[in-house]
């Protein structure tokens, strides 16, 4: 089995989904008491969220970059950056370390393009939302036509996550936000919604969206997994 290599905290709440996806996932898949062997490097993710509030990116890289490093030096055999927003240091952190990164966005759009949709909404942070570091990856490798929500679904979307999410606290009037968000991006012609942000998955869930869900933590933890095992 391979050892992962989890640069987590960004926020913990969700790196502990991570955690929990992928050791259940080689329990079932391995039996017994069977679970994954893995690193993880936990940022404070106070001072990362600083940085990105700041817009110091190349800071934020460095620091990304220093994880990836140290787990490389003990042993991971490859990368998993438990966030959507932080693969925006991804290329950076392929020419930092010798060994790959799984990038949150390949998995995502190949369950994406096996399911032969075509025009999906995306939900994430504002980063994520706005910035091309996501959308382009989906556009070029996959040829999804990406929508984002208005100027305002933005802004709510993004101030649940940090505000609430991030530190685990899930409301029913967010959810209702979510919804209504989800309900736009489909009104505007998505076929389906990506769930951006590692976190998202707290919230909503299939019964929340008359069109499939794609929820990036599970798809990547899984693909991490399947990595790990030898599947690809």
């Amino acid at each position: 089995m391979r050892l992962i290599g989890l640069i987590g905290g960004l926020s913990w709440e969700s790196t502990a989904e991570y955690y929990r996806i992928i050791n259940r996932g080689a329990q079932v898949r391995l039996g017994g008491v069977h679970s994954a062997r893995s690193l993880i490097y936990s940022f404070d993710f106070g001072e990362i969220e600083a940085l990105q509030k700041a817009g110091d990116w190349d800071a934020a890289s460095a620091l990304m970059v220093d994880a990836a490093q140290r787990l490389e030096r003990g042993g991971a055999d490859f990368l998993v950056i438990c966030s959507n927003t932080m693969h925006r240091m991804a290329p950076a952190i392929e020419a930092g370390v010798t060994i790959p990164l799984l990038h949150i966005a390949d998995p995502t759009g190949a369950a994406i393009v096996a399911r032969k949709f075509k025009r999906i909404g995306l939900l994430g942070t504002a980063f994520t939302m706005e910035q091309p570091f996501y959308r382009s990856r989906l556009e070029a490798r996959f040829g999804l036509e990406v929508l984002v929500p208005d100027d305002a679904g933005r802004a709510a979307v993004h101030r649940i996550i940090y505000e609430e999410l991030v530190k685990g606290v899930v409301r029913d009037e967010s959810r209702a936000v979510y919804r209504t968000v989800i309900r736009q991006l489909i009104d505007a012609g998505a076929e389906a919604i990506i769930l951006g942000c590692t976190e998202i998955m707290l919230l909503v869930g299939d019964a929340d969206s008359t069109v499939p869900l794609f929820d990036t933590t599970t798809l990547h933890a899984e693909a991490a997994l399947g990595r790990a095992l030898g599947d690809i």
